[in-house]
């Protein structure tokens, strides 16, 4: 047998009973190692069970949704936190892909941008073009019903797990959840009300019966003692699978001392007797879900500790400032980390805690750490103010030190959809006033970097998510909450909200003028983003005003080479009346884009960007032959470093064909405007305003060449 592995992926072949001992590595942080496409063809649900105990009947419905020719139906899995849900819907996954050669797709339903870019790696399993999905992700066509097309389209059945979906809401936000005669959906859920789930099969998932609870953890500590002895165990932990899961793995993973179960359930007769991450951590208000897996992992904690894992305990406080949602590896990699776990041991301290079963490892395109939501409450519920104030201090810094200062457009970054929710989840955590302010910087930088790789959904639900969270904390006139706000408007006015966009933005641009000044770059920057919704609503001179005021404030506060003064004066050119742009392109001494290389360089993206504005205005000005040349080039160079299915090749491309029909080769610009129709046809669908001003152009260049194709 043959096995071939890419990158950083792994091959094993075996005979005979054998153990496989991986030494994780944590890679590089820099941009190269983050790049990757989402993988949804494997469980990130935590681990397998070794066998699921007393839910026979349960998983004979569901293999009997999965037999063949079954299909057309949703079946959800409800229950309080850690009750197994997902252990069970681990196991359908597997039987259905294993014994049933179904297709087996999971996805964290937990948030929208989680759900959102989950399902849009179903669709590119099931043949979705790049050019559909980018148009799905920047919200020009519905993201929802390109999946569901791609799995009707299916020719395999298929199984499709949506876990964590805890938010209904999210789901049916968009129509994601949907039944088809190709597969079966399953969802897991801690929501029952019947509202949330119409025409859906509801099967509740509770603690275990006393036997079978027992039965789990002789499974994972065969040794340590009687099935009474595991009995009494399982009785104080309110026999929750999450707390019995801890419980055996702390019980399997004792080498040196081993523990019996007698000796554990000692340890778990009154809180006095356990030791605590803090000696100070005050008792959880009420006897819930969280406090029903407490004791067991710090007990854990205890036992790594003695082990010479000290770092293990405050490596899982730092986990829990983060989500639920699979956290890259590479951010314990970094420099910062060694406030909290000196960098040389965090490789140590993260496999004490996989070791007890406090975390696990999962890959999605990069690969990750994911901790059960549960488990994070209970230990963030279980810090002091003080502690978790400098631990949240420590993640902001972490998440600052990988999120660029200045996001640069290109592709999807896959990091950036998974850091999202951890930077949500820690702006919930951050009640010091410092922190949250740190913590938002780093969210507005990722939205930054979200919308310029296109993703102009998940940037707007990030930056209004944010700046809903920080505002009561931060108050509405801080600096940083104007900031996502203005990140709202602009991810709106792509989105073609355009109204809501410049409502959004012209409260940002009043509260800047009135508490920054109106030189101030935050400012200068407002009355340069409200321009755009304003051109689209019909007031163009109103916003060309403003642009202006833009361009005059950089030029003299930020000084006339800066690349946002550039960006400025090309953006100007595309909205300047036909004669005022004649006087502008002619009485220049030197032409625009000649100036802004000799400052920026001839490779910068804003000298680029430049470029085709100027391009743009020599083809308003009917001077073809000037333009000709850099249309060419710009319509290859941006194919070249975005791709062909990016809207702004898809811009200069168009660009490019209409002046070469200007200048009469009017084959070729019908050609290269046929594949731009079709290319926008295929991102954005037959009736968008592009995509309709793409085709009559065509038919112009047509028409021109007497109707000839």
């Amino acid at each position: 047998m043959d096995g071939r592995a890419d990158q950083n992926g792994r091959v094993y072949q075996a005979s005979g009973d054998q153990h496989i001992v991986e030494h994780h590595h944590h890679g590089d942080v820099g941009p190269g190692a983050w790049a990757g496409t989402e993988s949804v063809r494997q469980p990130t649900g935590g681990r397998a069970p070794l066998a699921l105990r007393d839910r026979i009947e349960l998983m004979r419905t569901l293999q009997a949704a999965v037999a063949p020719g079954a299909g057309n139906q949703v079946y959800v899995l409800h229950g309080m936190g850690g009750c197994g849900k997902t252990a069970v819907a681990r196991s359908l996954f597997q039987f259905a892909t294993a014994e049933r050669d179904r297709i087996g797709f999971w996805v964290n339903a937990a948030d929208r941008a989680s759900l959102r870019s989950g399902m849009l790696a179903v669709a590119a399993d099931r043949g979705a073009t790049e050019g559909q999905l980018n148009a799905a992700r920047n919200g020009l066509r519905a993201p929802a019903d390109l999946v569901w097309e791609r799995l009707e389209a299916s020719e395999s059945p298929w199984l499709l797990v949506l876990d964590n979906a805890d938010s209904p809401e999210v789901l049916q936000d968009g129509g994601w959840l949907r039944a088809n005669p190709r597969g079966t959906v399953l969802v897991t859920t801690r929501r029952a009300a019947a509202q949330w789930w119409p025409h859906a099969e509801l099967h509740h998932v509770g603690v275990l019966p006393r036997e079978a609870a027992a039965q789990v953890l002789c499974d994972l500590a065969p040794n340590s003692g009687t099935l009474e002895e595991a009995a009494e165990i399982a009785d104080r932990l309110g026999r929750l699978p999450l707390a019995l899961t801890l419980a055996g793995g702390f019980l399997s993973h004792q080498v040196i001392d081993p523990w019996s179960m007698e000796k554990y359930g000692k340890h778990l007769e009154g809180q006095e007797r356990v030791g605590l991450i803090d000696r100070g951590a005050a008792a959880l208000a009420q006897r819930d879900d969280r406090h029903l897996i407490r004791r067991t992992w710090q007990l854990s904690l205890d036992a790594l500790a003695a082990q010479g894992l000290q770092e293990s305990a405050p490596l899982l406080r730092l986990l829990a400032c983060f989500g639920p949602d699979p956290l890259p590896l590479a951010l314990l990699n970094t420099q910062e980390i060694n406030s909290v776990v000196p960098q040389t041991r965090a490789e140590m301290a993260l496999h004490g805690l996989l070791d007890q079963s406090l975390t696990a490892l999962v890959d999605v395109g990069v690969r990750c750490v994911q901790t059960h939501a549960v488990l994070l409450a209970s230990v963030m519920a279980g810090m002091p103010h003080d502690q978790a104030a400098d631990l949240t201090s420590a993640a902001a810094q972490i998440l600052s030190a990988v999120v660029p200062a200045i996001p640069e457009r290109g592709p999807r970054d896959l990091r950036i959809s998974l850091l999202a929710p951890h930077v949500l989840a820690l702006l919930h955590h951050a009640f010091d006033v410092s922190v949250a302010a740190k913590a938002l910087d780093v969210a507005v930088r990722l939205t930054c970097a979200l919308h310029r790789s296109g993703d102009y959904l998940s940037a707007w639900e990030l930056a209004s998510a944010a700046a809903a969270i920080t505002e009561p904390k931060l108050g509405p006139e801080h600096h940083l909450v104007l900031s996502a706000h203005a990140r709202s408007g602009r991810a709106l006015f792509r989105l073609g909200r355009f109204e809501e966009s410049e409502a959004i933005l012209r409260r940002v641009l009043t509260d800047r003028e009135r508490l920054l000044g109106i030189d101030h770059p935050d400012t200068l920057d407002s009355y340069f983003g409200i321009n755009h919704p304003l051109q689209q609503l019909g007031r163009a001179t109103e916003g060309l005003e403003l642009l202006q005021r833009a361009i005059d404030g950089r030029e003299q506060v930020l000084g006339r080479g800066h690349p946002l003064t550039f960006r400025s004066r090309g953006i100007r050119l595309e909205y300047l009346p036909l004669a005022d742009l004649a006087v502008e392109v002619d009485g220049a001494t030197m032409k625009l884009p000649q100036e802004c290389a000799s400052h920026l360089g001839p490779n910068h993206v804003v000298t680029r960007g430049v470029r085709l504005s100027y391009t743009n205005a020599l083809f308003r000005l009917g001077r073809f032959q000037e333009a000709v040349g850099d249309a060419g080039r710009l319509a290859a160079e941006y194919e070249s470093h975005y791709g062909p299915h990016f809207s702004i090749t898809h811009s200069a491309q168009s660009l490019y064909a209409l002046i070469l029909a200007g200048i009469g080769d009017a084959d070729s610009a019908a050609e290269l405007m046929t594949v731009t129709a079709e290319r926008r046809a295929l991102a954005l669908g037959a009736e968008h305003p592009y995509t309709v001003e793409t085709y009559q152009q065509l038919a112009e260049i047509r028409a021109a060449m007497g109707g000839h194709p």
